[in-house]
């Protein structure tokens, strides 16, 4: 009998493996924002995004917002499309309770640890359209590049209800 894995990123790792998904792995130093990331970045050929983990106004509502790193993430908008009270950032203390993950390694990955679907997720729509997409694997040391049906795939796995959303994204220069 295998013994079950030990890291985060293992764990994600045997999950990927175990669903057939193709994915590429890049190790870089740990990065706790997407501007440190935005670095090593460079030379990984993929649409890149920013990971957030929020709550409502009251504490009873958890979110996973996942957005191409670009996109402009309105709060009080997205609150409203959610149908939710005002959103704010949660705490590290939440990220480990609900998606066993420390700041700076917030990736729609910690959905594995969310077996009883306490988090929703709210996924920018233009990752549909993107030829790859890059997420950590519960780690903020390296970075998963994977296709966005093979995303999808991953999301529908974990039971998740997933609502697509459209983030205005600006133009970067």
């Amino acid at each position: 009998m295998a013994s079950p894995p030990t890291t985060p990123d293992a764990a994600v790792h045997a999950v990927l493996d175990a669903l057939g998904i193709a994915y590429t792995r890049h190790d870089h130093p740990p990065v706790f924002t997407v501007e440190e990331a935005e670095a090593h970045w460079r030379d990984i050929d993929a649409t890149h995004c920013k990971n957030l983990f929020l709550r409502n106004q009251k504490g009873s509502r958890h979110y996973l917002v996942v957005a191409e790193r670009h996109a402009a993430v309105d709060l009080k908008r997205l609150a409203a499309q959610l149908g939710d009270d005002r959103l704010s950032f949660a705490s590290a203390e939440r990220l480990a309770k609900y998606l066993g993950l420390t700041p700076g390694s917030v990736s729609p990955f910690g959905l594995i640890n969310d077996p009883g679907h306490h988090v929703q997720v709210a996924v920018d729509t233009t990752l549909r359209a993107a030829e790859r997409v890059a997420f950590h694997p519960n780690v903020n040391t390296a970075t998963l590049v994977l296709s966005p049906a093979d995303f999808q795939r991953f999301l529908g796995s974990t039971g998740h209800a997933v609502r697509w959303i459209r983030f205005d994204t600006p133009d970067v220069g």
